[in-house]
């Protein structure tokens, strides 16, 4: 997934989710999300806005292993924010939660997601990771989990006309663009894990790349920013 990633060590990262869905006969992963109630998800909108059958597996680390650490969950409802548009990526709002038709069950291999504060923005060069099982360099799907450091982009020069333009808008968060590490297909939808005041927070859910490929430079990794959210997130949730 994440080019020029490392794999992460297995259930150092329990927020993490694989969304999967089914088709012929076996479920295939598609995107990431993160566990932000014991019985929902949030994840990229783009992910979940065409109509198929879908599960969250939370505990994984390996997708070709039965580990035991596994949870599956069914996806009772997919609630996409209401002003998500598939034709225009670039207007934001890449985000959407997952109902659970059941609750995961937190131990040390399945936690709880913490969500920034509302309007939080973090510095340029602020130090965070992405994760996740998307395509890696050789155009295949990680059967484990991966990371990669990808220090965020401010706005200012994330939407200046040599990186992104107005492509990006400030709902967004930029993070990366070095040539050389970045997220791909397959990670969309899943975290952005940010250090603050000594505890990991999901700042952003990965929703796009250039379409050159996965690690252009000046082309950072763009993601919803989720304290952007937060109130459409507690009122569809029902409070963190």
């Amino acid at each position: 997934r994440v080019v020029g990633g490392s794999e992460a060590r297995s259930h150092s990262w329990p927020s993490q989710i694989s969304l999967q869905y089914y088709s012929g006969g076996s479920w295939h992963h598609t995107c990431g999300g993160s566990l932000i109630q014991r019985n929902w998800v949030m994840t990229a909108a783009h992910c979940v806005d065409r109509t198929m059958t879908f599960r969250v597996v939370a505990g994984e680390h390996n997708l070709s292993t039965n580990e035991g650490s596994e949870q599956v969950l069914g996806v009772s409802k997919i609630i996409v924010h209401p002003y998500w548009n598939s034709n225009n990526v670039a207007a934001g709002y890449d985000i959407a939660l997952l109902r659970l038709s059941s609750s995961a069950t937190l131990n040390s291999y399945v936690q709880l997601a913490v969500l920034p504060q509302a309007g939080t923005v973090l510095p340029n060069n602020y130090p965070c990771y992405i994760t996740g099982w998307g395509l890696t360099p050789n155009g295949q799907l990680s059967n484990v989990l991966l990371q990669a450091y990808l220090p965020v982009v401010d706005y200012q020069i994330c939407s200046s006309s040599s990186y992104w333009g107005n492509t990006v808008k400030q709902t967004m968060v930029c993070a990366g663009g070095d040539g050389v590490r970045s997220g791909c297909q397959g990670d969309s939808g899943g975290p952005l894990h940010c250090a603050v005041n000594g505890q990991y927070q999901v700042h952003g859910v990965t929703s796009f790349v250039s379409g050159n490929g996965c690690n252009v430079q000046r082309k950072p990794t763009v993601f919803t920013r989720v304290s952007a959210y937060t109130s459409w997130i507690s009122s569809v949730s029902g409070g963190f």
